[in-house]
């Protein structure tokens, strides 16, 4: 299912011993701009550490009840590696944290997941899963610091940052939501990182090979409730574009 990053955050995290917290912020990886971590705030529970949950710890999510489920105990997160919450995440880190938990190594293959596209939380599908085993140097970005990120095309700005859509089976940013109020009044349209040509990160710049009049006709994105297929196959048309739904393994046992 697709949502987006403002949605998800303040709901609940519930693990299998009671609530953890709630939802804060999010870790992504520049190279193929999936969810790595949750940032989780615990309250005065683990004050002064921060908490990272992994989408290989994430279960179901509620819109109703606005909550999140963890398949993890509170003493297993409290026996993870602790990380201050004022230092980066380093790769010692994540190899530390990955290992705690005994979760294969996202940056251990050529695919989303290391080995695959999907998020395989059995270990035998692990074993089976096939891929060109080449490691790759991840490079972690917060969503809240690239919220405001100005979207610039060949022949101008567009707008700006607003949100992020994520799809909750794989975990991968689908689409970033573009605020073009100082252009486009009241309107906001969608970009997939896939249409991205390059990120400007000390600038805090996003280009993209698409013209401002062909952006501005795009199908525009009012709410998350839009995120049907039908929508999504409507903008990819808009951009001579094939979808990713096309180039990756078919969802296990959840459907749109």
């Amino acid at each position: 299912m697709l949502t987006t990053v403002n949605t998800l955050k303040g709901y609940t995290l519930d693990s299998l011993d009671g609530e953890m917290g709630k939802v804060e912020e999010f870790y992504f990886d520049d190279r193929y701009w999936a969810i790595r971590y949750l940032i989780a705030n615990t309250g005065s529970w683990l004050s002064g550490r921060q908490v990272l949950i992994s989408p290989y710890a994430l279960g179901t999510s509620s819109a109703v009840e606005r909550d999140i489920t963890v398949t993890l105990t509170r003493a297993q997160i409290e026996d993870g590696p602790a990380l201050d919450s004022a230092v980066p995440v380093s790769r010692q880190y994540e190899e530390e944290y990955y290992g705690h938990y005994g979760w294969p190594l996202y940056w251990g293959g050529s695919a989303m997941w290391g080995a695959s596209g999907a998020i395989l939380r059995d270990h035998g599908q692990q074993r089976d899963a096939t891929g060109e085993l080449q490691p790759w140097d991840a490079h972690l970005r917060s969503t809240r610091d690239v919220t405001g990120h100005h979207i610039q095309a060949p022949d101008g700005e567009i707008g700006h940052v607003e949100d992020f859509i994520v799809d909750d089976e794989t975990w991968a940013i689908r689409y970033l939501v573009v605020n073009t109020e100082n252009w486009w009044p009241g309107r906001k349209v969608l970009i997939a990182p896939q249409w991205i040509d390059r990120v400007s990160w000390a600038e805090g710049k996003v280009f993209v090979g698409l013209m401002r009049e062909h952006i501005r006709n795009s199908p525009e994105f009012k709410s998350k409730e839009l995120l049907t297929r039908d929508y999504e196959l409507g903008l990819h048309r808009h951009y001579s574009r094939d979808g990713y739904w096309l180039d990756e393994p078919a969802a296990s046992g959840r459907s749109r």
